[in-house]
């Protein structure tokens, strides 16, 4: 599905992000990816859709390579390629369905989008998209009034909209408490099991990786220093991530509130709503 091969990213400043990543995602799972700040956790995230403009290396997506697209082919392989922001990226005066059904713009042209003319069938699973993440009712209300989970919802919603080959998420609960935190990664990790998704993540939580992925990679100064399980991320492996730290606070950890918040668990979406 998605291979990178020897990529590199040197900024204009001199500074080189990525140094030589290779990695492979050839099946539908969710690789978290890890690392201190400045690691290149974000600038990977967005070379693969070009986002970010890679120095050198290749990006194959499904055999076709991304770094090698016009500006007319990039735009098309970017509908397979659905996009999760830290900053969410709603336009703040329009609704919840609204900014949903943005997801539809790359394929039902500039004049009928402008107009709000999407088909039926769009429509309807903007619906059910809605339901999915916990926002049913929510779909007249403008995007600026809504919390922040919330939002991040939306974005969910609207990335899957796309109905992409690929969900690429960067930093998707920097901004959020623990508790939605929580709940917006179980309500990506299922959507993304239940289409089979393949799916890149960039996260700073160690424990969320270790709870909701299903293979965590490790960056350190752009260098991928782990590959594997989330059961894997020891004291040793974190030490070589981050440095020195004391991990006996962090290995392991995940929930304190008695409630299940993974995957299948019995906190359900609309408990996630309700905490907004």
């Amino acid at each position: 599905m998605l291979t990178i091969t020897d990529l590199v990213k040197e900024y204009p400043t001199g500074l080189r992000a990525l140094h030589g990543v290779s990695l492979t995602v050839d099946k539908p799972q969710v690789v978290a990816i890890i690392g201190p700040s400045g690691a290149g956790k974000s600038t990977l995230i967005r070379c693969v859709n070009r986002l970010v403009e890679p120095t050198s290396g290749s990006i194959a997506l499904d055999g076709v390579d991304i770094t090698k697209l016009g500006r007319g082919a990039l735009r098309k392989a970017r509908r397979r390629m659905g996009m999760i922001f830290q900053e969410y990226n709603l336009v703040e005066r329009l609704t919840v369905m609204e900014n949903l059904l943005s997801g539809r713009l790359g394929y039902v042209g500039f004049w009928r989008s402008f107009r709000r003319k999407y088909p039926a069938a769009d429509v309807q699973a903007a619906y059910a998209l809605l339901d999915r993440v916990g926002l049913k009712g929510y779909e007249n209300t403008r995007a600026d009034s809504i919390s922040g989970g919330q939002r991040q919802r939306v974005g969910i919603g609207r990335a899957l909209m796309q109905q992409p080959d690929l969900l690429l998420v960067d930093e998707p609960t920097a901004s959020l408490d623990p508790k939605t935190s929580r709940q917006i990664m179980r309500i990506i990790v299922e959507l993304a099991h239940e289409r089979g998704t393949p799916t890149l993540l960039n996260i700073h939580d160690v424990p969320l990786a270790q709870n909701y992925a299903d293979r965590v990679i490790g960056l350190a100064a752009g260098r991928i220093v782990f590959d594997g399980g989330p059961d894997e991320l020891n004291e040793t492996v974190l030490t070589e991530i981050y440095g020195e730290e004391d991990w006996s606070t962090t290995v392991g950890g995940g929930d304190d509130d008695g409630d299940d918040d993974r995957p299948g668990g019995s906190d359900d979406l609309e408990k996630a709503a309700a905490a907004g």
